[in-house]
């Protein structure tokens, strides 16, 4: 990519010829960050028509939508053009936890229950966080009620730590390095880096998508299942299952 205009940010085929391989490219040069380009195969989440998944995109738009009152948690998902991909809902909110949160903040106290949904509306993966006191713990199924994993609080003091687990072992973790600023690592279980959360991020094609209720996810590279479900699960859930409490934690 030469010339006196440089392209956007974004992935592009691997200017070193490897084949179904993008590299990504900064705005100014290519970088280390590679993604292979994912193959549709029948046990992966089907692609809605006329584009990818919260599955399949490198980078996810989470979007909360405004609501005068907000009684339940709902969020749009999009990819980096501004397509919706899916979305993030709650369920199975009774009339009583509706009223506590309305009326207080005993809500975090709360059963809560979340989908995510693809672009056509059907749900892939349940996310259920159990009442808590101090620290969370979400468990992570299929829509057949198979267990995927859970994401479990290390800590509840300083820069909150959560392990990503699945069978018993801990395949990841979610690392809390600025909560003010949302700036999360989601790491494998070598510690790699294989995700990030953020306010912002200067390859968006549209800035209206980085405003105070809004967060960037960027998926670094192909994920294997099921660290790839408790990923983006983790990813697209961190406000309302994880982050969800008053303690304004830094």
């Amino acid at each position: 990519m030469t010339g006196q205009t440089k392209p956007a940010a974004g992935w592009y085929a691997d200017p070193y010829g490897a084949p179904n391989l993008l590299r990504w490219w900064d705005g100014s040069r290519w970088t280390e960050q590679t993604h292979r380009e994912r193959t549709a195969s029948a046990s992966a989440p089907q692609q809605p028509a006329g584009g990818g998944s919260p599955f399949t995109e490198p980078v996810l738009v989470v979007s909360q939508k405004t609501k005068i009152i907000e009684l339940t948690n709902e969020y749009a998902v999009f990819d980096q053009n501004g397509q919706t991909i899916g979305a993030v809902v709650q369920v199975g909110q009774s009339t009583l936890k509706k009223a506590a949160r309305f009326l207080s903040s005993l809500d975090q106290f709360m059963t809560h229950r979340l989908e995510i949904r693809d672009a056509q509306g059907q749900p892939h993966l349940v996310l259920t966080r159990p009442a808590k006191f101090v620290k969370s713990r979400v468990i992570v199924t299929r829509t057949d009620g198979r267990e995927v994993g859970e994401i479990v609080q290390q800590n509840a003091i300083g820069k909150i730590n959560f392990a990503i687990m699945s069978e018993g072992r801990q395949v990841g973790a979610v690392r809390a390095e600025n909560w003010r600023a949302w700036n999360f690592a989601i790491v494998d279980h070598t510690e790699t880096e294989v995700a990030r959360i953020t306010k912002t991020w200067e390859g968006l094609a549209k800035t209206m998508f980085t405003t105070a209720d809004n967060y960037v996810v960027q998926i670094h590279r192909q994920l294997a299942e099921p660290l790839l479900s408790l990923v983006v699960a983790t990813a697209l859930t961190v406000d309302t299952a994880l982050k969800q409490d008053s303690r304004g934690l830094g």
